[in-house]
């Protein structure tokens, strides 16, 4: 049983990435597309400790997703202060 709601909660998630992905394609401003990317990073974090309660391997998931979300983050912090350095240099 409770697979199965760990299966309609993994889907549901997936559904709501492709929607946060249209906004990282459309978005208006570069910041938009860049908060989508992250938040889509953490979704997939999310995503993979449910497959690893899914398959019953927590401990080796943990850890993948442990590693995806400090990667993620540390490329989000990163993206930010280049684009916050770049918008600066832009003549106006």
């Amino acid at each position: 049983m409770m697979d199965h709601v760990l299966l309609i909660f993994t889907v549901l998630l997936l559904f709501l990435i492709i929607l946060v992905l249209i906004r990282a394609l459309i978005g208006p401003t570069v910041m938009d597309r860049l908060v989508a990317v992250n938040v889509i990073g953490t979704k997939t974090t999310v995503v993979l400790v449910f497959v690893g309660f899914l398959f019953h391997q927590v401990d080796m998931f943990v850890d993948i997703a442990l590693a995806y979300g400090l990667l993620n983050f540390i490329v989000s912090i990163a993206a930010a202060k280049y684009f916050c350095h770049y918008q600066d240099l832009e003549p106006k």
